[in-house]
């Protein structure tokens, strides 16, 4: 029995075994294409669940009844933009933006578009950025391990990628009646001196498309304040509340020109960015209902600035009636004063005599 019970026991393992061995045969038998499917099914699932624990801002409706296009230039010196560019060179495991997302571009977590010479993006597949190619274009150090690229902390261009451009889309979504200022596409832009020193050159690197990085940017952690530094927000709050400062360098228009296409002079230019400036906020003032409002405050302070001209028109009145009255006392006061004593006087002859005229009868 003890005999019969150990020749079951042992067939039992070499099933188990021959099983495992069909399972991994029938896996490595795979065409390469399923597996590459198999594996970017896997991938597309880790990213809906890291979409799930760290939502990223609301997705912009199709069907918007109102929307502008704007591009802005972000000048990371700032001291409103400075959260994305420092610390510059890793620090106490902190890392600015454009390395965190060189970091991710490597590893193949996020894609990357080119920037074409018009300056508009394109988030289709032939469009999609060879990250060899561009390392070599701008003259970044790498080495290749295992196939990949790899580039040490130190080699990444964080210092000199101190400007942004951003798409952004300022919007009216009418089945909440809200206006909203969505970010929907980042380009990091090196910022490169030649041999000879000057001007700076500014070489736009690639467009990213905002949401497929707001996951990743719900967790990448910045420093918010100067005065508290243990005050901190994600990348993601940075964006979706609109604390950068950035100064309008295009817009979708008919034409598809920039405003340095029709600006000539600086202030030209200065102009025209306050009038689109101007242009949303009026929008936005109309939408939610401020121009109302604000008409009845110009109208209460209308009717207060009423209120107080007239009463400091009825207190100069007063005051002028006031002063008009001094002034008659005191030119009565001024003229010469006869006393009835020296009219009495003049009267009882020491003044010249009154010569009377009496006819006399006959």
């Amino acid at each position: 029995m003890k005999n019969k019970n150990k020749s079951k026991i042992g067939m039992k393992r070499l099933w188990f075994v021959l099983l495992g061995v069909m399972i991994w045969a029938q896996t490595e038998a795979q065409p390469p294409r399923r597996r590459a499917a198999a594996t970017a099914a896997e991938k597309e699932k880790t990213i809906d669940r890291a979409s799930l624990q760290f939502p990223a801002a609301m997705e912009m409706p199709e069907d918007v009844v109102w929307k502008r296009d704007i591009y802005r230039q972000l000048d990371l010196t700032l001291d409103k933009n400075a959260p994305l560019y420092y610390p510059v060179e890793p620090s106490a495991g902190k890392i600015n933006l454009f390395t965190y997302l060189f970091d991710l571009l490597l590893t193949g977590k996020i894609t990357a578009y080119e920037y074409k010479l018009d300056g508009n993006e394109s988030f289709t597949a032939k469009d999609k950025v060879d990250v060899k190619e561009l390392m070599d274009r701008h003259h970044i150090y790498y080495e290749m391990q295992n196939g990949n690229p790899r580039v040490n902390a130190s080699d990444i261009p964080s210092a000199e990628v101190s400007r942004y451009y951003i798409k952004e889309s300022a919007y009216f979504d009418q089945r909440t009646s809200t206006f909203r200022t969505k970010v929907v596409a980042l380009c990091p832009v090196l910022m490169r001196s030649d041999d000879f020193g000057g001007e700076a050159t500014p070489y736009p690197l690639f467009w990213l498309k905002y949401d497929d990085i707001g996951t990743y940017l719900a967790r990448h952690t910045m420093m918010s304040s100067n005065y508290n530094n243990v005050t901190n927000m994600t990348a993601a709050d940075y964006f979706s509340m609109n604390l950068y400062e950035g100064k309008i360098y295009k817009t979708n228009n008919m034409q598809g020109r920039v405003l340095a296409n029709y600006c000539k002079t600086d202030s030209a230019m200065a102009h025209e960015q306050k009038r689109i400036e101007k242009q949303l906020s009026d929008f936005e003032q109309h939408v939610w209902g401020h121009s109302t409002d604000s008409v009845a405050a110009d109208s209460t302070a209308q009717a207060v600035e009423e209120e107080k001209g007239k009463k400091a028109s009825r207190a100069s009145g007063a005051s002028s009636r006031r002063a008009s009255s001094r002034r008659s006392e005191k030119e009565e006061n001024d003229k010469p004063k006869v006393s009835r004593s020296r009219r009495e006087s003049g009267n009882s002859g020491s003044a010249t005599p009154r010569v009377t005229v009496r006819r006399q009868r006959r």
